[in-house]
């Protein structure tokens, strides 16, 4: 099992709070703490990553002894992540749709390394890529979710390189839910203030406690799995 803590933009703009935000997630269990590279990246917004924060970023990150891993959302966010040394990508849902040129560049120039995309906006029966190093996973696009959205869930995940589950749901029941289907990598959103209205991913993200309870129940549900239960 990978547990994803997605810290994205629930740093609020403040640089600093990233520190904390990956010393929370390590300590509730994450293997890996991603982040939103070359969205609301402008002057003046909220997500203002450049290569001096981005190797900041991966510096935290290797202290608390977690994984680091960014979505590229921009051609300047790719030319940043190849400054890096990163061996995990993460392709959003919206890239499929909106800037599909940059993800086949991303996918064709980066054969080594593991590549996760999320399907949320993926529209066409067949998987856009069927490279080995290529996963997979459900995603619904909508900010928070429900459970009428949520009929398309995989009955069975691990087939056809569907591994993984990328929540947008308030709580943890659909992930768990998703674990006891199959799903090998779950990513959920994380914030130290669920009440904060800076940004609406707040609203739906876990808590500290809420994504240690996700991790100690999710890995006990794949252990049973994994013996035949």
């Amino acid at each position: 099992m990978i547990f994803i803590s997605e810290i994205g933009m629930n740093y609020n703009g403040n640089f600093s709070l990233i520190y904390e935000l990956i010393k929370q997630s390590k300590l509730s269990g994450a293997d890996i703490c991603k982040f939103q590279l070359g969205w609301r990246d402008k002057p003046g917004e909220i997500n203002q990553l450049d290569l001096k924060k981005v190797n900041q970023i991966i510096k935290w990150c290797e202290y608390f002894n977690t994984e680091p891993m960014f979505s590229i959302i921009s051609k300047k966010a790719y030319e940043i992540f190849k400054k890096t040394k990163l061996k995990k990508i993460k392709i959003a849902s919206r890239s499929l749709k909106y800037d599909y040129d940059l993800v086949k560049k991303i996918v064709k120039e980066n054969p080594e390394k593991k590549i996760y995309i999320s399907l949320g906006m993926w529209e066409n029966v067949d998987l856009p890529f069927n490279n080995k190093n290529i996963d997979y996973f459900f995603c619904v696009s909508k900010y928070p979710c429900f459970a009428e959205d949520l009929l398309n869930l995989p009955k069975k995940f691990s087939k056809n390189k569907l591994i993984g589950y990328s929540d947008h749901t308030m709580g943890i029941d659909t992930c768990l839910l998703a674990i006891s289907r199959g799903a090998a990598v779950i990513e959920k959103h994380f914030t130290l203030n669920k009440s904060d209205m800076t940004i609406r991913d707040h609203a739906l993200s876990a808590t500290p406690e809420e994504f240690r309870n996700l991790v100690n129940l999710g890995r006990e549900i794949n252990k049973k799995i994994s013996k035949g239960v």
